[in-house]
């Protein structure tokens, strides 16, 4: 009797033990479920917080270009006269001495060169098909020989750095009679 008494008293701890692990898997389960769902939460802000971040970077980097941009537009529209002068002085140098007409040539590479370093280009030339986003139509000239809508006449060269219009190029357009 004494072992059936045993044995009834150690199935009952054998229930008791089986149900409290069962409580505990449910707690554990209903915890790590929890858990998750917290983490998961976590890694989504978190996720959220890294994408914000990256595109304020991406945002501020642009800005600090178009300031820059902006700083050298602004700039390099100072010496924009300049460059013109040379321009119209080479053009009207051919009855100068040739040292003279050297240091003139320098001076303006000198020019074109620093244009260069800041990313300054220079458009506007005859021949080109006439952009109103680029160029300035001053006057239009009716002529065969070019085709409609083409730039007769370069009156002033047109700058830009990147997509910014320092300053736009005077020309004359050409309409066709054809």
């Amino acid at each position: 009797m004494a072992r059936k008494k045993g044995a009834k008293s150690a199935s009952k701890a054998e229930n008791t033990a089986a149900e409290k692990n069962q409580q505990t898997e449910k707690v554990d389960k209903a915890e790590y479920d929890k858990l998750k769902e917290e983490f998961n939460t976590q890694k989504e802000q978190f996720l959220r917080m890294a994408a914000e971040y990256d595109n304020f970077r991406k945002r501020t980097e642009k800005e600090k270009l178009a300031t820059f941009d902006n700083a050298v537009a602004t700039t390099v529209e100072a010496f924009l006269p300049v460059a013109d002068n040379f321009a119209i002085a080479l053009s009207s140098s051919d009855n100068a001495d040739d040292e003279f007409k050297k240091g003139l040539e320098m001076i303006r590479k000198q020019l074109d060169n620093a244009f260069k370093q800041l990313n300054i280009e220079e458009f506007g030339e005859a021949g080109e098909k006439f952009d109103p986003n680029l160029h300035n139509a001053i006057s239009r000239i009716d002529d065969e020989k070019l085709p409609e809508d083409s730039i007769a006449t370069v009156y002033q060269k047109g700058y830009r750095i990147g997509d910014k219009i320092i300053r736009h190029a005077m020309v004359q357009v050409a309409n066709s009679n054809g």
